[in-house]
This record gives C-alpha cells, structure tokens and sequence, in this order.
C-alpha cells in the first residue's frame, strides 16, 4: 500500500521551504529568519546602490519595525555611504532587538575598524566566538579584517 501523497512529500516541501526562509536571513549576515523578501534590496547592495537600498530598506522597517535583519542591512549601506553615525544606531537598534545577530555583530565591529577602535572591535569578534565558538563566517570575516587591520597598523 503507496502513502498518501502529503506523507511521501511533507519532508521534502518543509525542505523547500526552509531553504526558502532561510536564504534572506543568511544573504543578510543574518541568523534569524525574516517574513520580509530581502533579495531585492540584497542585490541593491551588492550592486553598490546603496541609496535606492536604504530607501527601500525604510520602508520594510515601518511595516516590521523590530525586525533586526532590516536594521542590520541598513546599518550596513549607511557605512558603505560613509554615514557612520546612522550605521553605528541601526546596528545598535539591531542588536537591541535581537542581540545574537551575528551579522550585525560582524558589521558593527567592521564599523568599530572603520573608525579606529581596534577595542571595540575585538570586544565584537569575542561576542561572535561565543555565539558560534568561532565556526561561523561572520567569526571568520571579522577576524580576518581585525588581523588586516593590525598588520597595516604595525606597518604603518
């Protein structure tokens, strides 16, 4: 006797959609899923319009406010617009919504690189080796930036 239809499918639907849901949070330097589609505005990003991004960006945010993959993005397209001031209080609104967001943790400690507080930064990379014991890329990527910075430091 053949199962019924839902039975032989369900694992592979919930698949589906698992990797659905999870691919805006992971694109986002994100650990936690979102109901906001962020692929549109991820490829703004990734295409360098960061302006057309965070407009888009403030409009998810007053349909979701708390939602700390939107305040992350927008922290990171204000620091690549060199508005470090509005990127350090999304990050910060990130991190207050949801504190083990590992790509706002990341982000922020790139921003605390940007602007010369070596400190800060690795205090980041140690929240990031606790929330992941150093096996996520946030982990990776930071610490390679950190390790960048100090040898560009002593070379200086």
């Amino acid at each position: 006797m053949k199962a019924p239809l839902l039975t032989r499918y369900c694992p592979a639907i919930l698949m589906g959609l698992l990797l659905v849901f999870s691919s805006a949070s992971y694109a986002a330097g994100g650990n936690y899923s979102s109901d906001v589609d962020l692929e549109p505005i991820i490829e703004l990003i990734g295409q360098g319009n960061y302006e057309s991004a965070i407009n888009m960006l403030h409009d998810e945010l007053d349909v979701d406010p708390d939602n700390p993959d939107i305040m992350t993005l927008l922290g990171f397209s204000y620091r690549k617009t060199q508005n470090n001031e509005d990127a350090l209080t999304f990050y910060e609104w990130a991190l207050k919504a949801e504190p083990k967001h590992r790509g706002a943790n990341e982000y922020l400690g790139e921003l605390y690189l940007e602007t010369n507080q070596l400190d800060k930064a690795v205090e980041q990379l140690e929240v990031l080796d606790y929330l992941c014991r150093g096996n996520c890329k946030e982990y990776t990527t930071l610490k390679k930036t950190i390790d960048s910075f100090q040898q560009t430091a002593s070379n200086s």
